[in-house]
């Protein structure tokens, strides 16, 4: 019955499967109707705003019925913010965390411009957020610090933006004062590299195109939001090159061919998901040395004379583990109707290990101990120790030195998570011939992050690996030796390469359809001027 109530010929079954920008030239021709202007006056001027908002907030891409559990964070959030554009509410302060994440620099700018309109309202927005266009805008910044975990929890700067940049402790203040951070370098060449080629991609919005990515290089994919990046990244390259391997999860989007992947040995997205989905898993044993430390500890006097193996120091067997919470330091309280506390154990203490276990001492320390130590301390505990030495080393450089070795997974951020997981692939056996796919790195990462993350991605490729990022950061992409730029704009509109070549080819050729190009001008412009 609801069907066969049409508007303009459709119904509204017709309706919701349209995108925000299709609804809205709907919608805003039948406004031009003379006869229908007094009836629909009152439901438009609710309707047009959100939908309006909707398309500055850079989500004119998703279709109407778009399921809610297939929505990125940064999606969901920026849905929930439209809701209340038109709302006549006054003195409301509105909590938003990071919600530029998966925006291109020109959603960002549409963004930014409604939160100001939110705020002239009488409205107080707080925003937790590392893009640095968002940051010098604020009228007002809390810069926590001075460093992450137990090296932070502090106010080191708080003002206007001049107040920042002048304090001399604020790690935000010395990001934003200048760009000097990024390492100086030069693309690698591309003359007479092969190539890792997607033939003909039509899967959702791409327009039968074709992509050549560089092998051995590190390639950034860009484009406004909707306009195809993870659909020719993770949905079809991604996809083509596992089944080619023999390890398909699902089908590849539809393409006419994958050539050049005979190159590839092995295929790896390193996302930001859990390393792990217990508090028994720990940044140590991600990374591969957890043994080698229960192996020290069971090869002191004290273990050897007492007959212990190293299985006592492992918190996932019965044996030397605490057997009141089963080595995870916590037991969970029921809370019938509410959600489940977890307290800390009242027999070990949060130490997962019996008494016994912890009379066996390394150096004076205990299992305990040494797991509760920062990855920094540990890099000085174990410097004779290279197996375990060279993986913390690198963590260590990544920026993850306040962890814990014990810290449950479950407690990482997405950021951390896979900067972890980057460090495990550095320690390993790398022969290179990895495809390495990332999306959106960046997110969580403060500005002064960023450099570090960049840096172990080109050890990945310097080992002859092919990265492959998609991302929207003008820092991160100064970095590439390949763009790929899709466009021009999202959802029926994108979905074609409008620039490809080297950074600074995009920036400073002609691209008349490239955004993208745009603001890399702009970036390279600035840096010049900070410099």
């Amino acid at each position: 019955a609801a069907r066969s109530v049409l508007i303009c010929g459709k119904s509204i079954a017709d309706l919701v499967c349209l995108t925000p920008y299709e609804l809205l030239r709907f919608v805003q021709s039948l406004n031009q109707n003379s006869r229908r202007k007094e009836v629909i006056r009152p439901i438009l001027q609710e309707l047009m705003p959100k939908l309006e908002f909707l398309e500055k907030a850079g989500l004119s891409y998703l279709t109407l019925d778009r399921s809610v559990d297939t929505l990125s964070g940064g999606e969901a959030q920026r849905i929930r913010l439209a809701a209340q554009v038109a709302s006549p509410l006054r003195g409301v302060a509105y909590i938003l965390d990071e919600p530029t994440i998966g925006l291109h620099p020109h959603d960002n700018k549409n963004l930014l411009k409604l939160l100001h309109d939110l705020r002239d309202k009488g409205n107080s927005v707080i925003i937790v957020e590392h893009d640095e266009e968002t940051i010098r805008q604020a009228e007002h910044i809390i810069d926590l610090g001075p460093g992450g975990g137990t090296n932070g929890g502090r106010v080191v700067a708080q003002g206007a933006l001049e107040d920042i940049l002048r304090n001399p402790t604020s790690l935000t203040g010395s990001a934003l004062r200048s760009r000097s951070l990024l390492p100086a370098r030069t693309s690698r060449p591309l003359a007479g590299c092969q190539h890792l080629t997607v033939r003909g991609a039509r899967q959702h919005n791409l327009r039968n195109i074709e992509a050549r990515f560089p092998l051995a290089r590190l390639t950034v994919v860009t484009g406004v939001s909707g306009s195809g990046k993870t659909t020719l990244v993770r949905e079809t390259l991604l996809a083509a090159v596992q089944q080619r391997l023999g390890r398909v999860w699902s089908p590849p989007g539809e393409h006419d061919a994958l050539l050049g992947a005979e190159a590839i040995k092995r295929a790896v997205e390193i996302d930001q998901s859990p390393i792990g989905s217990t508090p028994r898993s720990i940044p140590a044993t991600y990374v591969g040395i957890y043994d080698s430390i229960r192996r020290l500890f069971a090869g002191v006097p004290e273990a050897r004379m007492r007959g212990v193996s190293q299985a006592r120091f492992s918190f996932n067997v019965s044996g030397g583990r605490c057997e009141k919470c089963l080595g995870q330091g916590t037991v969970k309280v029921a809370m019938n109707f509410l959600p489940d506390l977890y307290v800390v154990c009242d027999q070990c203490h949060g130490k997962r290990f019996n008494d016994e276990t912890l009379q066996v001492l390394l150096h004076g320390k205990n299992i305990a101990e040494v797991l509760a130590m920062t990855i920094e301390e540990a890099c000085l505990f174990f410097e004779a120790v290279p197996a375990i030495y060279k993986p913390l080393s690198i963590m260590n450089r990544m920026g993850l030195g306040y962890l814990a070795l014990g810290q449950p997974s479950p407690t990482l951020s997405g950021g951390e998570a896979q900067r972890v997981k980057i460090a495990a692939e550095l320690c390993g056996n790398d022969h290179g011939s990895t495809l390495y796919i990332l999306d959106e790195p960046t997110t969580g990462l403060h500005i002064s992050d960023i450099p570090k993350l960049m840096e172990v991605l080109q050890e990945l490729v310097d080992r002859g690996n092919t990265v492959v990022i998609i991302e929207h950061n003008l820092d991160v992409i100064s970095q590439a030796d390949y763009l790929i730029d899709l466009g021009p704009a999202g959802g029926d509109r994108g979905g074609r390469i409008v620039a490809q070549g080297s950074p600074k080819d995009i920036a400073f050729r002609q691209h008349p359809r490239s955004v993208t190009a745009r603001y890399l001008r702009h970036y390279y412009e600035q840096t010049v001027t900070n410099t």
